[in-house]
Formats: structure tokens, C-alpha cells, sequence
């Protein structure tokens, strides 16, 4: 592509930290952020591999409770809920990594983590202890990202 073609192509929507800038102070603060962005990656990995650990444990401890071997509804739900869970990491340790790689921020890959996160918490619903606006307000969360995450879709087309 020429120049002209690439001013006319718009960006992925997010929120750009790049290292160079036109303000010194402001360029030590964009480095001090992105070591902090590092130090939140390392983070991540100790929290990907010790859920792991939990969803191993959760299965465990779920499998040898009498009666052996078997599984109840919220034994399941319970796994899922684990397994979702390092799910989600795993997706905002991405997030974390096309920051360090792009400088941007990318707004739709957090919008779709989001919907992950509220979508684990529908799963692993227990209906029996939970009040009706909560499921209202949960179903408003679950709507307005999905509006959100269809919006920033079609802006990119």
C-alpha cells in the first residue's frame, strides 16, 4: 500500500502507548508503564499455572469424595468454573502480551475477555441462592457487551 492508501485505513480501536513522544517526562512514564506491563505478564503466567493447579485440585478432590468416581451437577459446574477460570487468564495474558507488542491497547480483545468472564459467572449460576435482579442485572452486562463487542466489530469491517 502508498501512503495515501495507508491514512485512509483505520487502526484497530484502542488506546495507543507507544514509547516515543514528543515530551520527555511523558516518554520516562510510557517505559515505567511498560515495565509494569512486564512485571503483570510474569504475574499472569504464576496465576495461569497455579489455576491449573487449582482445576487439577478441584477435579481431584471432586472425583475422590464419596461416591467415587462420580460426579453431581456442581461438582460439574464447579469444574467448569475452575477451568473457565484460567481460560480467562490465559486471554487477558494475551491482552497483556499484543500490548507489549503493538503499543495498543486493544479494546476489542478486552471486550470479548469480558464477555468470557460474565459468561463463566451465567455457567456457574446457582439458581437456587440467587435473587432475581441479580440475573436481570447479569443478563444487562451480558447484553451491553455483546452490543459493545458487535459495534467495535463492525467499525473495524
Amino acid at each position: 500500500m502508498d501512503k495515501e492508501t495507508d491514512s485512509l485505513v483505520e487502526p484497530e480501536p484502542g488506546h495507543d502507548l507507544t514509547k516515543e513522544h514528543e515530551d520527555p517526562f511523558i516518554e520516562l512514564l510510557h517505559c515505567v508503564i511498560r515495565f509494569a506491563v512486564k512485571v503483570l505478564a510474569l504475574l499472569m503466567v504464576l496465576v495461569i499455572v497455579w489455576g491449573i493447579g487449582d482445576v487439577i485440585y478441584v477435579l481431584y478432590q471432586r472425583i475422590t469424595a464419596p461416591p467415587f468416581l462420580l460426579l453431581s451437577i456442581n461438582d460439574i459446574l464447579a469444574t467448569f468454573g475452575a477451568f473457565l477460570a484460567v481460560l480467562i487468564a490465559i486471554e487477558i495474558f494475551i491482552n497483556i502480551s499484543m500490548y507489549l507488542k503493538t503499543d495498543v491497547i486493544p479494546v476489542r480483545l478486552v471486550v470479548a475477555t469480558a464477555l468470557m468472564a460474565i459468561s463463566r459467572k451465567v455457567i456457574i449460576f446457582d439458581f437456587e441462592n440467587i435473587t432475581p435482579p441479580f440475573i436481570f442485572a447479569t443478563a444487562a452486562v451480558v447484553f451491553a457487551l455483546g452490543i459493545t463487542y458487535w459495534l467495535i466489530s463492525r467499525k473495524m469491517r
